[in-house]
């Protein structure tokens, strides 16, 4: 049942609600009760006018009665269904189940997504315990302590008489790795406490600029006119940025989105999208900019000029992902290396050349997403020295998944593929 016929049962709903009756609703909008009871029971369409007046009498917007309050129900149970589960869900019945049971609807929605909630914390957590420098670093300071500690107190277990300066020593000691290794735990716990969060907890100066640019959605077009004074004092200001290091990468990648306005204003660009869709080779070639600069502009204003937001990444030439516009679906590692098939680091063994892709994420969502890649050359160009390369890949969503989609992960110690030539560790999923 699609979705518009289900207009008949939202007036019911609607009315039961304002507890009118049908005869006294039919006669506000000019009807008869006859033919307004053939609507709520959805054997008549309605449209136009008159389901502007009834949306008046019943005061909600006529949107909410022709495509209902359960869309995004609807959305959200689909995508529920394609979690793969033993049980088979009746799809084509989605809209209605919606219709007439919206409170169940909303709960298994409710459901779904916190389930995908804890399997984010889940792959966070796991990521983070394996890979996490800081953490690594903070248990070898607490076993150190411990064994310290265990020695001294040991030598005060044995028997035999010790001099009172050697023990005042001991004691000392003591107490002092006791002290060190109570504050080490605090802070550890501290740091473990956040690691459900993405963006708590911010290690280094590369994540403090992913959640700076996160949060002006990677659109910097109003400072196009800021001198270098304004722009630093603009990044200082920043709360996410708390070191030297990060204001400089920040001040880098923002002069960079800036240039891209210049080259490929939002303008120009919406009437480039509207000729030719979310196609970046096409746009680069009839704009006459460099693909890579298309695909900056496409994920920061995607938003507003593409159905669905789009994803980006960059890495630099040994892999190491240096910039991260997250999408839903399409999870990025924080600590790790990246999957190794993932088209950014295809576009560096043939620099300059684009690529396209379409790919399916491992995992109990299985979504698919087009990718556009490329490597482009950075500094000055030089007689008999090899240019170094930054590699861009555009993520698009599909609705759907297609045929001969190639299967990408996040990365190894988190993906259940069972078969994969690029794998580099062991599964804890497979």
């Amino acid at each position: 049942m699609s979705r518009d016929t289900l207009t008949g049962s939202r007036i019911r709903e609607r009315r039961t609600i304002a507890g009118m009756r049908q005869a006294e609703l039919a006669k506000a909008v000019g009807i008869s009760a006859s033919y307004l009871n053939l609507i709520e029971h959805n054997r008549r369409r309605i449209g136009g006018k008159l389901l502007v007046d009834i949306a008046t009498e019943l005061g909600v917007e006529a949107s909410l009665l022709s495509e209902g309050a359960e869309a995004a129900l609807i959305a959200a149970l689909r995508e529920a269904a394609a979690g793969g589960t033993a049980a088979e869900a009746e799809l084509d019945r989605a809209d209605e189940f919606a219709g007439r049971f919206p409170g169940w609807a909303a709960l298994i929605a409710k459901q779904h997504s916190r389930i995908e909630n804890l399997e984010r914390t889940a792959v966070t957590l796991t990521d983070r315990l394996t890979h996490d420098p800081h953490l690594a670093t903070s248990m070898h300071e607490m076993l150190t302590m411990v064994t310290a500690i265990r020695s001294t107190a040991g030598i005060l277990a044995e028997p035999g008489e010790i001099e009172p300066e050697w023990q005042a020593r001991f004691h000392r000691n003591l107490n002092e790795d006791s002290q060190r290794l109570a504050d080490s735990s605090q802070q550890l716990v501290a740091y473990l406490d956040g690691a459900g969060d993405a963006a708590a907890s911010l290690t280094l100066p590369t994540e403090e600029v992913d959640a700076m640019l996160s949060k002006h959605g990677f659109r910097f077009d109003d400072l196009a006119d800021a001198g270098q004074t304004e722009l630093r004092k603009f990044v200082q200001a920043q709360p996410e940025l708390t070191s030297e290091p990060s204001h400089g990468m920040a001040m880098t990648v923002i002069r960079q989105l800036l240039d891209d306005a210049l080259r490929l204003p939002v303008e120009r660009l919406r009437d480039a999208v509207a000729a030719c869709g979310a196609a970046p080779v096409e746009i680069a070639n009839q704009v006459g900019v460099p693909l890579a600069v298309v695909l900056r502009r496409l994920a920061a204003y995607s938003d507003s000029l593409l159905p669905r937001p789009c994803g980006l990444v960059m890495c630099d030439g040994a892999g190491t992902l240096m910039l991260r516009k997250a999408i839903d679906g399409f999870p990025m590692p924080r600590f790790s290396a990246a999957c190794p098939k993932w088209p950014l680091f295809q576009a560096l063994g043939r620099p300059m050349q684009p690529l396209r892709q379409t790919v399916t994420v491992t995992g109990r969502d299985a979504r698919s997403f087009e990718c556009y890649a490329v490597a482009d050359p950075i500094g000055p160009m030089r007689v008999d020295e090899t240019p170094l390369y930054r590699s861009y890949m555009l993520i698009i969503p599909q609705d759907s998944a297609k045929a001969g989609a190639r299967e990408v992960g996040s990365t190894c110690r988190v993906c259940p593929s069972e078969a994969c030539e690029g794998r580099r560790e062991p599964s804890l999923l497979a």
